[in-house]
């Protein structure tokens, strides 16, 4: 009988007010377990990045994708992450015979799927999700830095914090912007350009 194919799923970004929302889907190969998988957000950056490589190398397959800025103002951000999620697993090499999502909610997908929550914490294959998911995003945040300083997305990575609150009340919001949240939409009035 052949083996049974189980990917985890996972998203960043969620809650931040600018950059994309990414998903990852992961099968991992029990054959080259990798030790020290936890949920990303409990792990230090450097950790995640160097478990990030492991998992590139060692897992049967993995694919991270993303839904924009746009897609998350046109659709809403819940819809946008199932969205993020759906391509995540069809970009997987090998198609998995079940799906695990981290969550309350899984997207409608060709196979059986079942959210749990706080699965980032008990499924090793959703940790790893979790993992390629947040460091996908934090890189494309360094990347937002870059086209846009002024709002230090190096340092927030677009989270709703002090500092990022001040810039978009000083510069108003740049396209990277998620112009549905509603301190993005209140420092429209604010806007300079």
């Amino acid at each position: 009988m052949r083996t049974l194919f189980v990917a985890g799923v996972d998203e960043a970004g969620r809650g931040p007010l600018a950059g994309d929302v990414f998903a990852a889907a992961v099968i991992l190969d029990n054959e080259l377990p990798i030790e020290g998988l936890a949920d990303s957000k409990k792990l230090s950056a450097r950790r995640r990045e160097a478990l990030a490589l492991l998992i590139r190398e060692r897992a049967q397959a993995w694919c991270v994708a993303r839904a924009s800025v746009a897609e998350i103002d046109a659709l809403n951000i819940l819809q946008a992450t199932l969205l993020a999620m759906q391509r995540a697993v069809a970009g997987l090499s090998i198609v998995p015979d079940r799906v695990l999502v981290d969550g309350n909610r899984a997207p409608t997908l060709p196979m059986p799927a079942l959210a749990i929550v706080k699965g980032d914490q008990t499924e090793t294959a959703i940790s790893a999700a979790s993992i390629l998911a947040k460091t996908a995003r934090d890189a494309s945040l360094i990347e937002l830095h870059a086209l846009y300083p002024a709002y230090c997305f190096d340092r927030h990575k677009g989270y709703g914090t002090a500092l990022h609150l001040s810039k978009l009340q000083a510069f108003g919001p740049c396209p990277a912007h998620r112009r549905s949240f509603a301190p993005v939409r209140a420092s429209l009035g604010s806007e300079h350009a």
